[in-house]
């Protein structure tokens, strides 16, 4: 099973820090440029299974980084999901959890300082925590439709099911 990396890495694509600023379809306002067709939320969630996996990851350019970063925050939302009883205490905690203050990398309290690059100026250091923030807020309504269909496909063979109500 190969580690997956992103497409959507373009050379005009923004940097900041080491991330790449990708276009994303989302619901929440950021400065994240508007897509319509898939998206680095998508490309996490297809990718996940696969490369939640991998104890070594290759970066091969900034838009993995972005890749690296949405993989583990849905890492961190399946964790509170499991907490959940219904969809709505599923969404409230997405949106709990997507709008929590958080350290951004160069921050004291950012799990991964020792790879990821602080904003280098004023500018990004405006941008990361507003990008990160949309980021956050769409992968967790996303996966919180994702967790619901996989209850309704479950639910008769009694397989996985994260929310145990549909209320």
């Amino acid at each position: 099973m190969p580690a997956y990396h992103s497409s959507l890495m373009d050379t005009d694509t923004k940097l900041i820090g080491n991330m790449a600023l990708l276009p994303t379809r989302s619901q929440f306002k950021g400065p994240a440029p508007r897509e319509t067709k898939t998206d680095n939320v998508d490309e996490a969630f297809y990718y996940f299974k696969d490369n939640v996996f991998f104890k070594n990851y290759r970066i091969k350019n900034e838009a993995n980084w972005t890749l690296m970063y949405i993989t583990l925050y849905i890492s961190e939302c399946i964790k509170k999901l499991q907490k959940c009883n219904c969809r709505n205490q599923g969404e409230k905690e997405m949106y709990t959890l997507g709008i929590t203050n958080f350290p951004i990398p160069g921050e004291t309290g950012f799990p991964l300082n020792a790879i990821y690059t602080k904003p280098a100026n004023k500018q990004e250091d405006e941008i990361m925590p507003a990008y990160l923030q949309q980021l956050r807020q769409e992968t967790g309504l996303r996966l919180c439709e994702k967790v619901l269909i996989l209850r309704m496909i479950n639910q008769a063979s009694g397989g996985l099911a994260l929310f145990r109500d549909s209320s």
